[in-house]
């Protein structure tokens, strides 16, 4: 019997040729026979490759050339539903896009641990009809929740986190009978968000905000906003309200973030105004949890997620919208395994599925800004914060002046201002984009500094682990006694400063003062920097020491003052933007400071305070800096004015890829044919990682070239030997 459609799915029947993408095995579509009781197209199922099972995808109808004899069959459909042809259609354009095999590109789609496993059970627990015969004040808040809540059920936990009794309570009177103790799956669908339940009284500048992007959702159909705000403004109570339209409209929605230690915070909000908390979806959740979201997505029971950057792969059934938070962060780019930049999928996936795309931000990456001011992008600007709060004043500390010893970093002038602060009990930010205590151990003696053994990168010395960190393979190794070149002793000297040392010269200047250090590298786990950072905001500290991480988001309301260490640290090498992310990070680490009743000052520290960017961040001339910017990338014709692609061969033997990258720039006609010029091969910046020697090529073509078929020619001529990596990452953000 012929397959027959139901809706969009065509459903084949049993024993029908049918064409399955395994998931990161052999990037084809191999042919099986539909298994008994049939499959839909799009099925999620488990099928036999060699010895192994993998999970794969019905794709499309079998090719048919195989002796159907030999065809083998499908072991059994998985428990989800099966996948959109919007999603299909999606992982295929992402995949021509990045020129990724689309085995790879579904992997990321079905990153759902136990996705072949059967439904696990719970105990749930709801009123049950008696009437305990002793009602103790415990056992009444107990029957209180569930009174409260008769349509909900509640794990163990939840009942009596809620009651604010101990779980023996609970299970005291399940045997009594006035509770209801039942098995039901564990996947279960996220509570219901009420878009109308506690909407926030916004300014006039939100208020606008606000029905713009709600009338931009309600419409149904794709589009993408700018919404760029100074920090402190208020843009996530206006793209909530976005998010609200979307759940009123029946829709899903997905807000990214760049950041796990913004997810705690940000949750909290959500509930505020939802009234219930959304599904997460990052690494900072539990396995079970993901893979409930992954299944309640596909099942249309998450109406939002929030999420990091693999979120845009789950299984949307009606998505609606998606926010990009922080848009310019760099943290949307996968720079391994698959390549791709978040911000730009985003786009590519609400405009298949006619979706609204937010980018919020304060410091708008020059991509979104052209796109905007070239009318791609819809344009939406809150100019001023919210309530009493005002932008913080911006002054250059210049270190030509400052009498510092070679040892010190913190200027006299800067630390007159902190002490200023904690005699007024507020808080002090001093900001350092330099993890670890120094970014060189060097030997006094023979001049000698400590490399990684598997990197051609520095070890990065971490004073609280009392280790050597390789920050580039995460290599590590106990610091020498003596110098592994020359063995002296006693020579090993620390050179320049990382958020360590910062602290520790903190503590010096600062003495009596509560200083605190915030780096990833001191938090084993999300929920201690979760706690660090809610204490922080609480006031239990008066000298904060950051790292990027304080850059992204956080509202410390004490905070009053942000001394900038070294402005000019991300001024230094060749990177095309790198006055981009100085000017967005000097602006996003500056507006922390002021974010309430008390104006907030930013100094930055800087040896050339007549540099163009510096006197942009200072003279807050954003649109200025932006033209100036995207005029000199439109002379050289680089992004977003034209098309770049770097090329990455990498190999144990450094004249296999030599060779190899040599052939490849002489053989260089399919480029040559689009108007595409290719430079290199060259060693990359950080000529080795993990014992693999690393060579770039750079391609650079204009705006309007087919790049990536003629990438795809162009590779294609070669045959790339089993000891060779090579990667092409489209639009690279980082080069080294």
């Amino acid at each position: 019997m012929k397959g027959r459609s139901v809706g969009e799915q065509r459903y084949f029947q049993q024993g029908e040729i049918v064409g399955v993408l395994p998931a990161g095995a052999l990037d084809r579509v191999l042919d099986y026979k539909a298994p008994e009781g049939g499959c839909r197209l799009g099925a999620f199922v488990e099928v036999p490759l060699g010895p192994r099972k993998i999970v794969g995808v019905v794709w499309k109808e079998g090719a048919g050339t195989w002796d159907p004899a030999k065809v083998r069959s499908i072991k059994r459909v998985l428990e989800a539903t099966p996948m959109q042809p919007n999603m299909r259609s999606f992982l295929t354009r992402a995949a021509e896009y990045t020129l990724t095999p689309m085995s790879a590109m579904l992997r990321l789609a079905t990153r759902a641990p136990g996705l072949g496993d059967t439904p696990a059970m719970r105990k749930i627990y709801r009123l049950g009809a008696n009437v305990p015969d002793r009602l103790t004040p415990t056992r009444e808040r107990v029957l209180q929740v569930l009174k409260d809540y008769p349509s909900l059920s509640f794990s163990l936990k939840e009942v009596a986190d809620m009651a604010g009794v101990t779980p023996s309570v609970v299970k005291g009177l399940a045997k009594m009978g006035a509770v209801v103790e039942a098995d039901a799956p564990r996947d279960t669908a996220y509570p219901k968000l009420d878009p109308s339940y506690a909407g926030k009284t916004l300014s006039p500048d939100q208020d606008a905000g606000a029905r713009q992007l709600r009338s931009a959702v309600a419409a149904g159909r794709y589009g993408t906003t700018l919404l760029k705000g100074v920090t402190g403004s208020g843009k996530t109570e206006v793209y909530l309200e976005a998010v609200a339209e979307c759940l009123a409209q029946g829709r899903q929605a997905l807000v990214l973030l760049p950041e796990i230690a913004l997810t705690s915070e940000f949750l909290t909000r959500v509930e505020a105004r939802f009234g219930a908390r959304p599904a997460e979806w990052h690494s900072g959740v539990t396995m079970a949890e993901r893979r409930r979201a992954w299944k309640m997505v596909g099942e249309g029971g998450a109406q939002l997620v929030v999420g990091a950057r693999s979120a845009l792969f789950l299984p949307f059934q009606n998505l609606g919208l998606i926010v990009v938070d922080e848009e310019h962060d760099t943290s949307y780019k996968q720079e391994d395994g698959v390549l791709y930049n978040a911000r730009d999928m985003a786009v590519l996936r609400a405009s298949i599925s006619a979706a609204h795309v937010v980018l919020a931000t304060a410091t708008p990456s020059l991509e979104s800004w052209v796109n905007a001011e070239q009318g791609k992008y819809a344009k939406l600007e809150l100019k001023s914060r919210f309530g009493p709060a005002v932008m913080p004043q911006m002054r250059a500390v210049d270190m030509r002046d400052q009498d510092l010893p070679s040892d010190r970093w913190i200027s006299p002038a800067l630390a007159d201002a902190v002490r200023s602060r904690i005699e007024k009990s507020e808080q002090s930010l001093l900001f350092i984009n330099r993890r670890g205590y120094a970014p060189i151990t060097l030997c006094r003696a023979c001049g000698h500094q400590i490399g990684c053994d598997d990197c051609d990168a520095r070890m990065v010395e971490h004073r609280f682990l009392k280790r050597l960190v390789c920050h580039q393979c995460g290599e590590t190794k106990p610091m020498p006694a003596v110098c592994p070149s020359c063995e002296a002793e006693d020579k090993l000297a620390p050179v320049g400063p990382g958020v360590e040392r910062l602290t520790e010269e903190a503590e010096a200047l600062f003495e009596g003062a509560r200083v605190v250090t915030l780096s990833s590298d001191h938090f084993g786990s999300a929920r201690a920097m979760k706690e660090q950072i809610e204490s922080i905001a609480a006031g239990d500290a008066d000298v904060i020491i950051g790292t990027q991480l304080v850059a992204k988001g956080h509202n410390f309301p004490k905070l009053t003052l942000v001394g900038v260490i070294d402005a000019d640290l991300g001024l230094q090498g060749s990177d095309l933007r790198a006055a981009e992310r100085t000017f967005q990070l000097m602006r996003q680490v500056a507006g922390r400071a002021g974010r309430a009743e008390v104006a907030g000052t930013a100094l930055l520290q800087t040896y050339q305070p007549d540099h163009p960017v510096i006197r942009s961040i200072l003279s807050g001339d954003e649109d200025g800096f932006w033209a100036a910017e995207a005029a000199e990338r439109e002379a050289a014709g680089v992004p977003p004015y034209g098309r770049m692609a770097g090329i990455i061969l990498s190999s144990e033997n450094v004249q296999e890829i030599f060779d190899l990258g040599a052939a490849m720039a002489r053989n260089d006609g399919p480029l040559r044919q689009v108007g595409a010029t290719v430079y290199g091969p060259a060693p990359a910046p950080i000529a080795r990682i993990r014992g693999r020697h690393r060579v770039r090529m750079l391609v650079k073509a204009d705006k309007t070239a087919p790049l990536q078929a003629a990438l795809s020619r162009w590779t294609a001529q070669f045959k790339i030997p089993n000891s060779v990596r090579l990667a092409i990452d489209i639009d690279p953000q980082s080069f080294f």
